[in-house]
């Protein structure tokens, strides 16, 4: 349920899983999951008018749901002065269709996955605000073993920093471990060995293609060190056209380190002026550093724990891409979680 592109589910047959039914609200993405999944069936539209179609194309012997809902929520419950408003937001209350799936199904195993902080987000259920582990609870504890835990993808064989909320619910017969946590990857292991580029430039390494930036972005960069933000630099600081410095915070503007993870890579990574966006570099022979760039696709896949030759359809756009990637969980955390069913964390 709300599967966006299929990301997560990358590695899923390797771990014995195979997808037979996904919803995805927005066609191009939808689009996107069908050709990668040739196998699975597509649905796509609003989860709470094509509910039933989905239901219906989940047989007996389907015994795993895996849903990512949108995170909207009433996160500073009482607090907020948009409390009214934040309620009647209908994306507010897209968790309670996974509820009612899995109440008219019988799975063994369920994962819901999200950004840490959805766990703290309150939903209204049964007249008060509850959080999901205080309703999943009330609904499942009689059933299902349920287990919370954020666990971070940089532990789990991908060399980006990126915490994931995992909601895991297995039957009391079940068994379903944690996996172990695993050596960093750094940025220098994962990417060093790929060839040097600077903006616009090509490589005839498939998808290793530098994005074009514009001058202003290329000049402060190239005059900012690895762990750096160009917000701090006296003379080559991110300016506009017209001269005046550009506003932003202190990892805006700013190179990834070799000797660490990627920083999370958002819908955003295109963009070299947001978070955390640009290639570490090296210092060149005129005291500048090179690649003031943003990483190249090839690049993003790695860090994201894709495939270097990712086998995607032609024609999407570089954009399209990296927002597709950005707003997954990483498939090889995804993996490390699915591949433990069945199996004590102990084992």
């Amino acid at each position: 349920m709300f599967s966006s592109a299929g990301i997560a589910e990358t590695y899923f047959k390797k771990a014995g899983i195979d997808i037979v039914v996904a919803n995805e609200l927005l066609p191009k993405r939808g689009a996107f999951y069908q050709k990668m999944y040739p196998t699975s069936k597509m649905i796509i539209g609003d989860i709470k008018e094509k509910k039933e179609d989905f239901l219906k194309a989940i047989s007996d012997d389907v015994k795993f749901l895996i849903a990512t809902p949108p995170c909207q929520g009433l996160s500073t419950l009482g607090m907020n002065k948009h409390l009214t408003q934040m309620q009647s937001d209908p994306r507010n209350y897209l968790v309670f269709d996974i509820l009612d799936v899995i109440d008219k199904k019988d799975f063994d195993y369920i994962m819901i996955e999200n950004v840490p902080r959805f766990l703290s987000m309150y939903f209204p259920y049964k007249g008060e605000f509850k959080t999901l582990e205080e309703i999943l609870v009330d609904k499942y504890d009689k059933k299902y073993n349920i287990e919370i835990n954020i666990l971070n993808a940089k532990d789990y064989g991908v060399p980006q920093t990126r915490p994931r909320a995992i909601v895991k619910m297995f039957k009391k017969d079940k068994k379903w471990g944690w996996p172990k946590t695993q050596k960093e990857i750094t940025l220098k292991e994962a990417i060093g060995h790929l060839p040097s580029l600077e903006s616009g430039e090509k490589s005839n390494i498939k998808f290793h293609n530098a994005k074009v930036h514009n001058e202003r972005e290329i000049e402060c960069m190239k005059h900012t060190p690895e762990g750096c933000s160009a917000m701090v630099n006296e003379v080559y600081y991110p300016k506009k056209a017209d001269g005046t410095k550009i506003k932003g915070f202190h990892n805006t503007y700013k190179r990834m380190r070799w000797d660490a993870p990627a920083p999370a890579r958002t819908m955003n990574n295109g963009n070299i002026g947001s978070h955390n966006n640009v290639h570490p570099g090296k210092k060149l022979k005129d005291g500048t550093y090179s690649d003031a760039r943003v990483l190249t696709l090839r690049e993003l896949f790695i860090v994201s724990s894709l495939p270097e030759e990712w086998n995607i359809p032609e024609g999407l756009t570089d954009t399209f891409i990296r927002h597709i990637i950005g707003e997954a969980i990483p498939p090889m955390l995804a993996y490390n979680i699915v591949k433990m069913i069945g199996v004590d964390s102990d084992d």
